[in-house]
């Protein structure tokens, strides 16, 4: 609950932010919270111009998280359009149906842009996308601005400023397309990465695959510590096995003893292998934990006695 609440403050904050940002309408875009709800934005954004959305101006919702920005909104247009569906959350990168694309910088502003962007781009069979064709599309931008907002009371035709021939808009333009460019093509990234993923889980690694991972520091005190321990292993074959001269002064007894000693030490490797090697350095660490416990509770006794006995030379003066 502490969590969630810190959520929705900062998502307060934001939201509260960007509305002072979006205050003041533009000729291509403008958006504003409800009056009693923050986290339900109406939205109006201009046609892209040399497009089949030329002249048309669309309305539309933006419903955020509770975990805005660390999610994604949902965007629904309520204007027919003939590239969006009416009254459903549409499918692009920036919107709740891909929060693996998402970033947390990403604004409001930015989705007014990418949503101008990708309104000329094929749909693709995308959840919510239309593809009607260009007549049906300029026929509907000419009556989208006749339409009126039920919920905020806006009416399209006074919502935005006039259109602008300068560089301001041209450059509102561009952006819009080059923010929708980079917003597909990391998305298709970020598809691709995720195709990879699964692939590398269905096969093993490799030590050079490890080994690029790892410094080359490491790499290298690796290497030859393999290199050592191949050589000592690779000597130790290569030595013949020295075989026992038998002690003919032995008498039987005692030679049945040394044959019992030596079947016990070849038997013992087996089992000296199976067992983990000790630790050493844990062993000292313990030992002088221990050490210096029982100095702590001496020199705690030693002090209490020193104690006891002032106070009883203190009594006793008294």
């Amino acid at each position: 609950k502490c969590l969630y609440l810190v959520n929705f403050i900062l998502a307060v904050k934001r939201l509260m932010k960007e509305a002072a940002e979006l205050k003041d309408p533009t000729d291509h875009y403008h958006a504003q919270p409800l009056e009693d709800n923050l986290f339900e934005w109406h939205f109006t954004v201009r046609g892209p111009p040399d497009s089949d959305f030329d002249g048309g101006v669309y309305h539309g919702r933006i419903v955020l998280p509770p975990e805005y920005p660390m999610k994604p909104p949902s965007i629904i247009l309520l204007t027919a359009n003939g590239r969006f569906e009416v009254g459903k959350k549409i499918c692009l990168s920036i919107s709740g149906h891909h929060p693996e694309t998402w970033q947390p910088s990403w604004s409001i502003r930015t989705a007014l842009l990418a949503i101008i962007g990708f309104m000329p781009t094929k749909g693709e069979g995308a959840i919510g996308s239309l593809d009607y064709t260009p007549e049906e599309r300029r026929t509907l931008a000419k009556k989208s601005q006749d339409f009126c907002c039920e919920g905020c009371g806006f009416a399209m035709k006074d919502v935005l400023l006039p259109l602008k021939s300068g560089s301001d808009s041209s450059q509102a333009d561009q952006e819009a397309k080059e923010l929708a460019r980079q917003i597909s093509f990391k998305a298709e990234v970020n598809s691709s990465g995720k195709t990879i993923t699964e692939s590398d889980l269905n096969h093993s690694f490799s030590l050079n695959d490890l080994q690029d991972d790892i410094p080359t520091t490491f790499q290298g005190a690796a290497a030859s510590t393999s290199c050592g321990v191949q050589n000592t292993l690779a000597a130790s074959l290569q030595q013949p096995a020295q075989p026992v001269a038998e002690d003919t002064s032995m008498s039987p007894r005692q030679r049945r003893a040394r044959q019992q000693g030596q079947r016990r030490s070849s038997a013992s490797p087996a089992v000296t292998q199976g067992r983990p090697p000790r630790d050493h350095h844990t062993d000292h660490g313990g030992s002088a934990v221990l050490i210096v416990i029982l100095t702590l509770a001496l020199a705690a006794l030693i002090f209490r006695r020193i104690y006891l006995a002032n106070e009883y030379i203190f009594d006793f003066e008294l």
